[in-house]
């Protein structure tokens, strides 16, 4: 079984997590994902509108994810390939370059981000119809 690992916060759920999560799953059999808790977020100076919990339940229920765990700092990685025996590790390719230690592990692919959609443009677009 060949399993992937991909990492995210999942807020504001729209088609280009789906089309992530559904290209990660084409890379192997078994994909794990792990989201970013409220905590770690505040750590990166982010806030989710949805709760860990919340997104966790909203990600579990996309048929492409088969396993979903909690990121609580960025050194995690490499304990998480290890631990859940990852074959291949998936980020958008607005990483691209940024995790290529873990190829010592797993192989490292960068997919392409839905260019058409992202979470911060939606916040965005939202915060500006307010005005």
């Amino acid at each position: 079984m060949r399993k992937v690992l991909t990492y995210g916060t999942f807020d504001l759920f729209h088609k280009g997590h789906v089309n992530i999560l559904r290209r990660a799953k084409e890379q192997g059999d078994y994909l794990v994902v792990a989201i970013s808790s409220d905590e770690f977020n505040a750590i990166k100076g982010k806030k989710a509108f949805h709760s860990f919990e919340d997104r966790k339940l909203i990600v579990e229920a996309i048929r492409y994810v088969d396993e979903v765990i909690r990121e609580d700092d960025w050194d995690q990685k490499v304990s998480d390939v290890k631990e859940h025996n990852i074959d291949v590790f998936v980020m958008g390719d607005d990483w691209e370059g940024k995790f290529d230690h873990l190829e010592e592990l797993c192989e490292v692919v960068y997919l392409p981000r839905t260019k058409e959609i992202s979470t911060t443009q939606i916040k965005e677009e939202l915060n500006s119809s307010k005005a």
